[in-house]
């Protein structure tokens, strides 16, 4: 008599289908982060991209950090959102914006 075992099958979670709402979006809509100007991140100009999120978070009523600390806190969140559907010279362009933003502030290291 041979004796075989039998394998078990290990629980998998159910697959859910991708939500058609987009939490990164609804994140910028209702977070206390930031009032921002339409189109900043499209802008081609690190310099004008930084200059925007600085004016914003000078004048938002909706931040609860320092300026500084929002105004990176929304460029991070943008460019980690945006993942692998960043260009490398796209990424690049928001990656100067934050060595500008840092002299915006006055916080070169």
């Amino acid at each position: 008599m041979s004796s075989s075992k039998r394998k078990t099958s290990r629980h998998r979670r159910p697959t859910t289908k991708a939500s058609p709402h987009r939490w990164s979006a609804r994140v910028l809509r209702t977070s206390d982060a930031l009032d921002l100007e339409t189109g900043v991140f499209t802008r081609r100009s690190p310099r004008a991209i930084a200059a925007s999120l600085k004016r914003s978070a000078l004048q938002s009523r909706r931040r609860k950090a320092e300026p500084f600390r929002s105004a990176m806190s929304m460029l991070n969140f943008h460019i980690n959102r945006s993942g692998r559907g960043l260009t490398a010279e796209r990424r690049a362009v928001l990656e100067r914006a934050k060595v500008e933003l840092r002299r915006l502030f006055g916080r070169q290291s």
